[in-house]
């Protein structure tokens, strides 16, 4: 029975994950850059505190961010989560003679499924698709003669599979495993006054694997106090895949044009570091501040070094619940949070920049032990030294956990 079960919840989660795979709620000119805008592997409940993770662990949730957190499951219980993601963007740009144009859009959609489930007592798996960059926009203006419009689409996934294992009290190791995959899409057309279109696209499709390690340490402080370091690592490596472009005159007797190669030893990504402290108090308050570095100035896009930045982001956030085992209310979880991001693309000579704040709550199903999380998100993302485009995000995050004792011995009678 334990058996069957697991592989419907597979088949089911990996049925909706082919679905998944298409959802991109990215709206932004900035993702035409690079490969995108980045994810950073955080749940629903995380992007609540700010995107916090490496030094978190629970037998109740699950936490991608660091793979060494899945030993601790407990070795009767299931758990799924999903998470969905509903925006709403104001964007403003000032043009040389000091105009503002003012824009608002709306997007969303499904932004990951995982699953977690434990195999025997201290080793831990997990499995799920989560996004690892988006590409999303749409915009225009007049030229000379006719009009010209730019738009993306399109989304580089991770489908990961992932062990942790405590070999003994306190400590923790754990890695995943994902296979990359997608195809961004960036359009440029040009219509001219008579009536002629010009059709230039760019597609980079990526199929390869990737890895990363991840160990967390806990140390009691008291009787019902816990201080965690995490720290998650990722090793640079090569992409495999091609890239296309394709151009097209419409009215021309010449047949539209293509050209196709192999990106290998042209795209890379950069070893990437994570560290995490958290502290627990008395089982009911989790404080955390988490880092990242990534040096993308030495990987390798569209073959040259140095034409992204460095990465560097701080997250710091909390979760508070009054009370597990009191009221309605007591038992809900309390999220807030806060981020700051020097992000890897570089516009026009200029360093992109965002930062935002999160709240949530967890709201638990009665008689379950299942958590809805509904939250808010904030952010701000601009250009830097010139502003370029100033972007205000509102998000609205929810995120389903389901928890289920489907590990449970039946009762003989």
């Amino acid at each position: 029975m334990k058996i069957t079960k697991l592989i419907c919840a597979i088949t089911v989660a990996a049925s909706a994950a082919i679905g998944a795979a298409a959802q991109n709620g990215t709206m932004t000119p900035y993702s035409r850059y690079g490969y995108g805008m980045l994810g950073d592997n955080a749940t629903a409940a995380q992007r609540q505190m700010g995107g916090v993770g490496y030094a978190m662990h629970s037998g109740r949730t699950i936490n991608v961010m660091n793979p060494a957190s899945y030993a601790r499951i407990d070795s009767m219980t299931f758990l799924f989560d999903m998470g969905l993601d509903i925006t709403c963007l104001w964007s403003e740009e000032t043009d040389d003679k000091g105009v503002a144009a003012r824009d608002k859009a709306f997007g969303g959609g499904l932004d990951y499924i995982n699953m977690q489930f434990p195999i025997v007592r201290g080793l831990g798996a997990s499995i799920g698709l989560l996004p690892y960059s988006s590409v999303g926009y749409a915009f225009g203006n007049d030229i000379n003669n006719g009009y010209a419009s730019r738009s993306g689409s399109g989304s580089i996934n991770q489908l990961y599979a992932g062990l942790g294992y405590s070999p003994f009290r306190g400590f923790s190791i754990g890695a995943n495993f994902a296979y990359l995959f997608g195809t961004t899409y960036n359009d440029s057309y040009a219509i001219t006054s008579g009536g002629s279109t010009t059709l230039f696209e760019r597609q980079l499709e990526v199929r390869d694997w990737n890895v990363n390690i991840g160990i967390q340490y806990s140390l009691p402080i008291r009787r019902r106090d816990e201080l965690t370091i995490g720290a998650v690592f990722t090793p640079g490596k090569n992409l495999h895949g091609n890239t296309a472009t394709f151009s097209y005159d419409q009215g021309q007797d010449n047949p539209p044009t293509e050209t196709e190669e192999s990106i290998d030893g042209r795209y890379s990504t950069p070893w990437s570091l994570g560290v995490g402290l958290g502290y627990t108090f008395n089982q009911r308050l989790h404080v955390e501040v988490d880092g990242t570095y990534q040096p993308w100035n030495e990987a390798r896009y569209a073959g040259e070094k140095g034409t992204l930045n460095k990465r560097y982001k701080m997250a710091a956030g909390l979760q508070w619940v009054p009370n597990p085992r009191g009221s309605y209310f007591r038992r809900a979880h309390y999220r807030v949070g806060a981020f700051y991001n020097r992000d890897y693309l570089r516009v026009r000579g200029n360093q992109l920049k965002d930062f935002g704040i999160g709240a949530g709550i967890g709201f638990p199903v009665p008689g379950f032990k299942t958590i809805v999380n509904l939250g808010l998100e904030w952010r701000h993302r601009q250009g830097s030294p010139d502003a370029l485009i100033k972007e205000n995000y509102l998000n609205i995050t929810l995120g389903v956990n389901f928890n289920q004792m489907w590990f449970r011995p039946n009762k003989i009678y």
